[in-house]
């Protein structure tokens, strides 16, 4: 017999014992990334509003802080800038030997050798109109001209000791200009961990809050993914796996688990899932007004995710994983 009143499924969940053995493995501290945001200056720890047990971080701080990130065995960190001043059309700052990020590498590397440093390839932290890319003559994002400007910013990532760079800005051909510059410069072990399939989100507003990158006219809609069309999202990320990339991401992630499938089914590369500012947001308000357990709720997300095919959380809740993760 194959039905009921033979067969019963609740046998199979009856003990915790069971439960544990049958269902998905929780994923270890070791497949998570934090995303962190760095400031310049000094002793500077300043709160994110939008995202509770957030903070913007100078270099200085954030060595502090890793300490205990680093004790409860996470496996990296995803490294974005936040500049008041040192903006310019073309983001040139991003590429500076001496710019925010390329220093707080050599000093994150110096104290912690053997955490994952990843880094954001991107302009619009950088750009005075807080576009991903420079702009053309009337005002579009020149997308073979912001390929030069990647390659420049990926190239001082990896000379400051990035294990890994990030290019978030969904240029046409990113990923084949990178890898190509990498090569030529003799990083060939320098990971590429592709912002491969990015939507264009309402649920960026928290990091925007947090990275002061808002656009100053118009909107991403020309370079990163609508969100209403599967076959175009799924095929940014094939283009990005034939260019070279060794890391697929997905951002944002709950809304998009079904991408995450789809694309899972398709290569073994390594996919990160990008939990983002606004998932974090929606489930700590959800929390604070009583409206469900902060831990249970987190823990239920992560699941998804891993039961979508994901290999690598890239999430905020990561600084908490001891807290928050570890069974009770």
């Amino acid at each position: 017999m194959e039905y009921f009143p033979d067969v019963r499924l609740r046998r199979l969940r009856s003990t915790r014992a069971l439960r544990d053995m049958l269902g998905l493995e929780f994923p270890g501290p070791q497949k998570f990334i934090w995303p962190v945001f760095i400031v310049e200056g000094s002793n500077k720890e300043i709160a994110i509003n939008a995202m509770p047990g957030q903070f913007r971080y100078s270099i200085d701080r954030l060595v502090d802080v890793l300490k205990t990130v680093v004790e409860s065995k996470i496996g990296g960190i995803l490294l974005f800038a936040v500049l008041d001043q040192q903006k310019d059309s073309h983001g040139s700052y991003a590429f500076s030997d001496e710019g925010l990020i390329q220093n707080a590498i050599r000093q994150i590397r110096k104290n912690y050798p053997d955490l994952l440093i990843f880094t954001d390839v991107c302009l619009c932290a950088y750009t005075d109109h807080g576009h991903c890319g420079a702009l053309n003559s009337i005002g579009d994002v020149d997308n073979d001209l912001t390929l030069n400007l990647l390659n420049k910013i990926a190239l001082s990532h990896a000379r400051a000791g990035a294990n890994g760079v990030a290019p978030s800005a969904m240029m046409d051909g990113q990923i084949t200009s990178i890898r190509q510059a990498l090569t030529d410069a003799g990083y060939n072990d320098t990971i590429l961990m592709s912002y491969s399939t990015k939507f264009v989100s309402s649920l960026y507003g928290p990091f925007r809050e947090a990275a002061q990158s808002l656009p100053a006219f118009h909107g991403r809609d020309t370079y990163q993914a609508p969100f209403g069309d599967i076959k175009q999202a799924l095929r940014e990320s094939r283009f990005d796996i034939v260019e070279g990339a060794d890391i697929l991401m997905v951002k944002p992630a709950l809304f998009y688990l079904d991408v995450i499938f789809q694309i899972r089914s398709e290569t073994d590369l390594p996919i990160a899932a990008y939990n983002v500012s606004g998932e974090y947001a929606m489930i700590s308000a959800c929390a604070n007004a009583g409206c469900g357990d902060l831990a249970n709720m987190v823990r239920e997300s992560v699941i998804a995710l891993c039961r979508a095919g994901a290999d690598i959380i890239i999430s905020y809740w990561a600084n908490q994983y001891d807290e928050l993760f570890k069974i009770r």
